[in-house]
């Protein structure tokens, strides 16, 4: 299983609408992450940073699927608007993967 964590901005301005999102995801996208094999996904709130985790083991045919389901698509029209990339993310990426420096299991 590898393990995943990405950051990304939200726009102050869409803090409250990304939280409200987040009450209510709805049931075809949470059915599609367990289906890819999304395992422990959580995200996180400082300042104006989201922190994303999860776990998966063939994630890059999982994200594929993903990508490719209208529900999912429909979430991150609704979600994409309230963020933005961090600097240090790379070209075409959205959320910013982060490099796992310990773990302790």
């Amino acid at each position: 299983m590898r393990r995943v964590a990405q950051v990304i901005r939200v726009l102050p301005e869409k803090v409250d609408e990304y939280r409200a999102l987040h009450r209510d995801v709805p049931q075809p996208v949470l059915d599609r992450l367990r289906a890819c094999h999304i395992a422990n996904y959580s995200i996180h709130l400082l300042g104006d940073r989201l922190f994303a985790q999860y776990a998966g083991d063939d994630l890059a045919a999982d994200l594929a699927l993903m990508a490719a389901d209208e529900p999912t698509q429909a979430w991150w029209r609704l979600t994409d608007p309230c963020q933005e990339p961090v600097a240090e993310a790379g070209t075409g990426e959205r959320w910013a993967s982060m490099e796992q420096v310990f773990l302790m299991e």
